[in-house]
């Protein structure tokens, strides 16, 4: 969509996103790329990765690269810079975990939760900052429902959550005055693991739609996308340290 004097909303922006190609991510650099920002689309996996660069010819590269290796977050930056120019836009998308009750969390389940969520979320940040200082930049960070709300089986996954906020806000605070915006999407979508999950249980969908004022799940593109491209755009420069809820209503913060 472009504005009255012509432009895309994410003209000149270089993004990196974790995740970034399947479910929520691959729906963000679609809008990324529609909005006119080139795109590192970073993930481990490479066939999905090299479709996606595919399809938007130039304008979105992919790296093959494991983001829970604290040395990748600088091969990360150095690549979009090598690709595209210096990072004005960081989306920490990425993390894996398992469920289990909080009785039986592992010190694995946690190191996987951590090691995919947390760690590389603050190692990018840190890695980008001096970038993201000088094209006054913006940090899109992940949280969830599960943390918030503190959902039943996702202990791992709710505390690395959590702590995401957490140095979301400390970053918020601490960048303000360098021009860069930290802010988080708490999302609620309908991507391939969430379509896989309802096949495979139909007894959860309508539960989990009654919890929903909208009565439906998001499309990554059309409704986490389009919010991500607003917090990338100059619209939200003075938005910091915020927790969007991008969940049809389904928890509202106070």
């Amino acid at each position: 969509m472009r504005n009255e004097r012509g432009m895309m909303r994410l003209d000149g922006k270089v993004a990196v996103v974790t995740g970034g190609a399947g479910g929520i991510g691959r729906g963000i650099v679609r809008a990324f790329v529609k909005e006119g920002a080139r795109v590192l689309v970073v993930d481990i996996n490479d066939e999905a990765g090299r479709a996606l660069e595919a399809e938007f010819d130039g304008e979105a590269r992919y790296l093959g690269i494991d983001i829970s290796k604290h040395e990748n977050a600088s091969r990360i930056r150095d690549a979009a810079n090598e690709a595209f120019g210096p990072v004005s836009v960081l989306v920490n998308n990425a993390h894996a975990s398992r469920q289990a009750p909080l009785i039986e969390v592992t010190q694995e389940m946690l190191d996987l939760s951590f090691g995919t969520g947390f760690y590389p979320t603050l190692w990018l940040m840190q890695a980008c900052y001096e970038q993201l200082k000088e094209t006054n930049g913006s940090v899109i960070n992940f949280a969830s429902g599960a943390g918030i709300d503190g959902l039943p089986t996702q202990g791992s996954y709710a505390a690395a959550k959590e702590a995401i906020r957490a140095i979301s806000r400390v970053a918020a605070n601490e960048w303000a005055t360098d021009g860069i915006n930290v802010n988080a999407i708490s999302p609620l979508a309908l991507t391939e693991g969430i379509q896989a999950y309802i096949a495979a249980n139909p007894e959860v969908e309508e539960p989990m739609l009654s919890k929903t004022p909208m009565h439906r799940l998001g499309d990554p593109e059309h409704d986490i996308g389009r919010v991500a491209v607003f917090l990338a755009s100059d619209d939200a420069s003075y938005m910091t340290g915020q927790t969007l809820m991008v969940d049809g209503g389904s928890i509202k913060l106070r």
